[in-house]
């Protein structure tokens, strides 16, 4: 199956060789404001630039967890990539300990938020918007020995292209003194057509397969990017004593939603911010099995163009206090009953414009284990 999209800048166009789903149920297309890669596949069952309910973000992890092998040699490292595929990746570890019942599967995000003392390695992503990754070391002796001696490695993404961002980081693995006997790569879409985990030696895990190919326009102007590549500490930075992840982890915790009190059918939306998407995710999770309509979404310092897959888009200050720009796609407040925004860095950090845009209730981590 071939599908193209007509871009200001180009043509995008892909040949789809194998997918689980019909591909028009996984992907999209969108131009990234970005002059490095100008084109964008939007994923329809990640829940970060369009809202999905929870179920079928659930169904994409599960059958990406089922791809794996689940006698990889143990211990498995899993890594979800900032900060798209950090609830991608922290999903596809849940179910493949749910699925194999191990108890040797970590999973660890890169992030772009220093953590003060604690990295164990950077490596870059050099078409992306902010190039940089860092991922920290796990400072718990239970996580730490099976994260630094991993025999294999699951390295999780929303899409794979060229593969060149999975090279890096192994390599910034092997530099680090991590050799494992086996790789796994596991996207929602691999546009290389296997290439990415052949140049690795890995295993290849997908929902689909296939190729693209960008055509320029000719003299078209580049576009002009925000500034949203800052790999900082800002005034509300993470605090390492509050982390859900980013030092590694093997069980999630589980949100509570007595203080919520979902209605049956109650349209709800959640949205994570930035890196914090897991737990919200989790919090959508369980108000959907309450029996509520519920859609998961989040915000992105990701700057992509309306049009195509991305219909609206509402922007804002950080929660972070990095002083970049913020995103919200697809999101308005007409067809929801209410809105829950979900932060790590306390509410008084929001932008109050978004808040008022959305006329929504701002949800602290503290509170979704109350």
């Amino acid at each position: 199956m071939s599908l193209e999209a007509r871009l200001a800048t180009g043509t995008i166009g892909v040949a789809v060789a194998r997918s689980l789903r019909a591909p028009g149920d996984l992907f999209g297309f969108a131009e990234r404001r970005n002059p490095k890669r100008a084109f964008l596949f939007v994923s329809k069952v990640l829940g970060r630039h369009i809202p999905v309910a929870p179920s079928v973000m659930r169904a994409a992890t599960r059958d990406l967890a089922a791809a794996i092998p689940a006698d990889l040699p143990g211990p498995v490292l899993v890594v979800g990539m900032a900060e798209t595929a950090i609830a991608l990746g922290a999903g596809v570890q849940q179910d493949y300990v749910a699925a194999t019942g191990r108890t040797d599967v970590v999973y660890l995000p890169t992030t772009r938020h220093p953590l003060g003392s604690l990295l164990w390695l950077t490596f870059e992503e050099e078409h992306s918007h902010a190039t940089r990754h860092l991922l920290h070391a796990p400072v718990d002796p239970a996580l730490a020995a099976p994260a630094r001696g991993a025999r294999s490695l699951v390295l999780v993404d929303d899409e794979a292209s060229t593969g060149k961002t999975f090279l890096n980081l192994a390599h910034a693995f092997r530099e680090a003194g991590l050799a494992p006997e086996r790789i796994v790569l596991a996207t929602l879409t691999d546009w290389s057509g296997g290439e990415a985990a052949r140049a690795l030696g890995a295993s290849n895990a997908t929902l689909l397969e296939g190729r693209y190919a960008w055509t320029p326009n000719p003299g078209a102007p580049l576009p002009e990017m925000p500034s949203v590549d800052v790999t900082a500490r800002g005034a509300h930075s993470p605090d390492p004593a509050r982390d859900w992840g980013r030092l590694g982890v093997r069980e999630h915790r589980r949100p509570s939603i007595a203080a919520l009190a979902p209605r049956p059918g109650e349209r709800i939306l959640v949205l994570g911010t930035g890196e914090y998407v897991f737990p919200p995710f989790l919090l959508a999770e369980a108000l959907e099995a309450a029996g509520a309509d519920v859609r998961f979404s989040a915000v992105t310092r990701s700057p992509i163009a309306v049009g195509h897959a991305i219909e609206t888009a509402l922007a804002f200050g950080d929660n972070y206090g990095l002083g970049i720009p913020n995103f919200l796609y697809n999101v308005t407040r007409e067809p929801y009953d209410r809105i829950l925004i979900c932060v790590e860095t306390g509410r008084a950090a929001l932008d109050p414009a978004l808040v008022a845009a959305l006329g929504a209730r701002v949800v602290e981590d503290g509170e979704l284990y109350a």
